[in-house]
C-alpha cells in the first residue's frame, strides 16, 4: 500500500521528510483512517508514511500558565476520556472523544488526526471549536498558529500545507461560570458515525450561578456536526440566545433557529429534513441539561479504556528511527516470542499475524475497524489490528489471542466462555475475549455496564451477546474470589 515507512524518533525528522516529499508523504500516529482512506483509493499517490507513535513527549495533555491546554499531536481520544484536566476543564471534548468508535478505536485515534482528517461529522472538532481552540502547525520554514474555526476550507479540506505537521492543540480552560455540553445522535450508541452532533459553550452571571437564581447568558458557543461542508457556527442561535435569560422560551427559540442555521444534505444515513429537526432536538436538550445541571450524569465516573499501559514496565519507545524500505526486516515480539519479518512491511498489523506470523486465531471480518474480530493487544493497549500498520510492530510487545493463558491453561475469560456457552460460530470468540480479559485486567469486578462499554467494539451475529456477558461477569468472580 506504500513504499516506504519512516518511524520517526524527533520532529526534524519528521519536518525534513515532509519538505522532501511533498505530497506524496503523510503522517500517522493512529492511522485508523489513513489505512481504510489509502486501501479504498480514496487517497492516491500515497508513497510515504511517517511514524510519529514513537517521539517522545507528543502524547502529553498539560496546562501551561496561562491557563490553556495543550495536546501534542499523539494524543488519543481515550487519553482524553482518562484525563482529569480535560474532565474538569474541558468537559465537552471529554464527552465527545467517549463516543467515538469503541475502545480499540480510542487507543488508536488521534485528537490531531480527527482535525486533520476533515469530516463534517467527527466528533472532536465541535468541543474544540466552542472552546475557541487554535492549531500550532510546523515546517522547516517555521511556525504558525491557526484558529480551529478558520483551519477549513470545505469538505476534507485544511488550510494545511504539505510540508506542515499539526505540533500542538490548545484552547482556555473553561473558566467557573462555564458550562458546556455535547451531544451526538447516530444510529447505534458505538462504532457509528455522527448524524448530527451539537457542542455548546455557555458563559452566565456567576452571581446567579453561585446563589441559584435567575441564569443569564453573557456569551455562547453552539457548534454544529454533519450538517453542512465543515462544522459551522449556528449563528442566528447564539446571536437570539447572547444576553438573555437561560429559561424553557429562549432555549426552545434557540433551537428553532439552530435548526434554521444548518444546511444539511440527504444521504444513506438520513435525509436532511430529518437532520434539521435532530439539530433542534440535540440543541434544546443540550441546553436544558445545562439548565437543569445533567450534564455529566451519563459520563462513567471509570470510563473502561481496554489499556492497561500504564502497568507494564517495558519501554516501547526506539532509539533511534527506522526507515522500513527494500525489505528492512520488523523485528518483534509477539506472545513473548521474538519474530523477524523480511516481507509484509506494506502491509497491516493483522496480516502480518496472520500470513507472516502464521498465527490464525486472529480474525479478520470487516477489514474496516467495525467488528473487533482482530483486536489484539499492541504496547498494552486493545487496538484493532486490520488499521495498524505492519511497521509499527517493530520494537513492540504484541498478545495475540494464542497468548492470553499462562503455563498452557486456558486464560478464564476462555474457561468461562466454554462453560457459559458464549459460543456459536466462534468466528468472533477471539475479539470478545481478547476485550473480555483486557477488561478484567483494567477493572477486575466490573460492571455491567462496564462490561457493555468493553465490548462495544465487538459485533457478533449468532449469540445475542447474553451469555458473552454472562461468561465475563462469572470470569470476573472467578478471578475476585
Amino acid at each position: 500500500m506504500w513504499k516506504d515507512y519512516y518511524s520517526v524518533t524527533t520532529v526534524d525528522e519528521v519536518l525534513q521528510i515532509l519538505a522532501d516529499k511533498g505530497d506524496k508523504a503523510r503522517i500517522v500516529a493512529g492511522a485508523t483512517d489513513l489505512i481504510l482512506e489509502i486501501e479504498r483509493g480514496v487517497r492516491r499517490g500515497i508513497e510515504t508514511l511517517i511514524d510519529v507513535t514513537r517521539i517522545p513527549d507528543l502524547d502529553k495533555i498539560v496546562l501551561d500558565d496561562q491557563g490553556w491546554i495543550h495536546l501534542g499531536p499523539t494524543v488519543t481520544h481515550n487519553d482524553c476520556v482518562a484525563s482529569n484536566l480535560i474532565r474538569q476543564y474541558a468537559f465537552p471534548l471529554a464527552q465527545a472523544t467517549f463516543q467515538v468508535g469503541a475502545p480499540q478505536i480510542r487507543n488508536r485515534g488521534t485528537i490531531t488526526g480527527n482535525l486533520v482528517t476533515a469530516s463534517p461529522a467527527n466528533d472532536s472538532i465541535p468541543p474544540l471549536m466552542v472552546l475557541g481552540a487554535q492549531v500550532t502547525l510546523r515546517s522547516l520554514n517555521g511556525e504558525r498558529v491557526v484558529a480551529l474555526k478558520d483551519f477549513y476550507t470545505g469538505v476534507r479540506g485544511t488550510v494545511m500545507q504539505a510540508d506542515e505537521m499539526l505540533v500542538d492543540i490548545s484552547f482556555p480552560i473553561m473558566k467557573s461560570n462555564q458550562r458546556g455540553n455535547f451531544i451526538k445522535l447516530s444510529l447505534r450508541r458505538a462504532q457509528a458515525i455522527s448524524l448530527v452532533n451539537a457542542a455548546v459553550n455557555l458563559t452566565m452571571n456567576e452571581d446567579a450561578l453561585a446563589r441559584s437564581g435567575t441564569v443569564k447568558v453573557i456569551d455562547v458557543k453552539i457548534a454544529l456536526g454533519a450538517v453542512a461542508p465543515t462544522i459551522i457556527f449556528a449563528q442566528n442561535a447564539q446571536d437570539y440566545l447572547n444576553g438573555k435569560e437561560l429559561n424553557e422560551q429562549t432555549i426552545n427559540r434557540c433551537a428553532e433557529l439552530a435548526m434554521h442555521d444548518a444546511k444539511p444534505i440527504d444521504d444513506l444515513r438520513g435525509t436532511a429534513e430529518y437532520r434539521r429537526e435532530m439539530v433542534r432536538v440535540c440543541v434544546s436538550r443540550s441546553l436544558h441539561d445545562i439548565m437543569d445541571g445533567n450534564i455529566r450524569s451519563e459520563f462513567p465516573d471509570e470510563p473502561i479504556l481496554l489499556d492497561v499501559h500504564g502497568k507494564i514496565v517495558r519501554d516501547y519507545q526506539l532509539t533511534e528511527s527506522v526507515h522500513h524500505k527494500d525489505g528492512k526486516p520488523i523485528i518483534t515480539h509477539i506472545n513473548g516470542v521474538e519474530y523477524t519479518f523480511n516481507s509484509g512491511q506494506d502491509g497491516t498489523l493483522l496480516q502480518l499475524i496472520r500470513e507472516e506470523a502464521g498465527l490464525m486465531g486472529t480474525k479478520e471480518g470487516c477489514d474496516e475497524g467495525e467488528c473487533g474480530a482482530c483486536t489484539v493487544y499492541l504496547d498494552g493497549k486493545a487496538v484493532m489490528s486490520c488499521l495498524v500498520p505492519a511497521v509499527r510492530a517493530h520494537g513492540a510487545e504484541i498478545t495475540t489471542i494464542e497468548g492470553i493463558g499462562q503455563d498452557n491453561a486456558l486464560h478464564p475469560v476462555q474457561e468461562a466462555f466454554i462453560e457459559e456457552g458464549a459460543v456459536q460460530c466462534g468466528y468472533c470468540t477471539p475479539g470478545f475475549i481478547m476485550s473480555g480479559a483486557m477488561l478484567l485486567e483494567e477493572q477486575p469486578n466490573p460492571t455491567e455496564e462496564q462490561i457493555k462499554q468493553a465490548l462495544s467494539g465487538n459485533l457478533c451475529r449468532c449469540t445475542g451477546y447474553y451469555k458473552i456477558i454472562q461468561a465475563i461477569e462469572k470470569a470476573s468472580e472467578k478471578q475476585v474470589g
